[in-house]
């Protein structure tokens, strides 16, 4: 392993953090991928600091998580995290997720931009300083592709952006979104069956107050859904979800 291109980071499933199974949930898979990526950008000298000198700000676009497995209470887990590709407007980041045993249990697919701080709008990216990073461990899983807009033929649930639903910009955290949308299914089906896929595609950004509609719609293929979080007839994000 390339340790200065690819970050290694350790967490434990605390028992607070759990669903009502015991077990992490995705949302809280999305906590952890956060978490590395932040501290792998930073550790490089691409972090939240040296982008808000730049008067710039990361912000996820992309997330497609795989999950074979999930841990139950205080499992150790160890996650790695590279960059895979550089763009001038994107990056696309890479995670593999172990357990205790050595044993792979997830992967995951990420695509970042930069934004400018004042303008909200993509700004070009340092492509030479972190194509350094770039390498070419493997990450068997497919990359995030198109989700079906399904906003006009579904009945949207209302919900309001909240205190709660807010990140350090103000605006709604990218796990929020996760969650709200896990939030569609019935209780029944977290009891019977798993997350094998989460994708997700966020699009703009929500804000304090913002009155939202949730949407949801099962597909031909069994146990897909597709999903998204409309504001004012327009998606702010679609997502995807594939039980098993």
């Amino acid at each position: 392993m390339d340790k200065d291109k690819v970050g290694e980071y350790h967490f434990v499933t605390e028992p607070y953090l759990l669903d009502f199974r015991g077990r992490v949930t995705i949302p809280m898979i999305g906590n952890y991928l956060i978490h590395a990526a932040s501290s792998h950008a930073a550790e490089r000298g691409f972090g939240f600091n040296d982008m808000s000198e730049r008067h710039t700000a990361w912000v996820l676009s992309r997330l497609a998580i795989e999950m074979t497995g999930y841990p139950a209470m205080s499992e150790p887990i160890t996650l790695y995290t590279w960059v895979d590709e550089v763009g001038r407007l994107f990056t696309s980041r890479c995670f593999e997720m172990v357990d205790a045993g050595g044993k792979t249990f997830g992967y995951a697919r990420s695509i970042w931009a930069a934004i400018d701080m004042e303008s909200r709008r993509p700004t070009l990216l340092d492509v030479a300083g972190l194509s350094a990073y770039v390498t070419d461990r493997p990450c068997p899983i497919g990359k995030p592709g198109k989700i079906a807009a399904v906003e006009n033929d579904t009945e949207g649930i209302p919900y309001v952006v909240k205190y709660s639903d807010l990140d350090i910009n103000g605006h709604l955290n990218s796990i929020k979104y996760m969650e709200h949308l896990l939030d569609l299914f019935d209780l029944d089906l977290f009891q019977t069956k798993d997350i094998k896929r989460f994708e997700i595609a966020y699009q703009s950004e929500g804000k304090y107050g913002m009155e939202l509609l949730l949407h949801k719609k099962e597909e031909a293929e069994a146990g897909k859904y597709d999903m998204a979080i409309c504001n004012g007839g327009k998606a702010i994000c679609r997502a995807a979800v594939t039980w098993h």
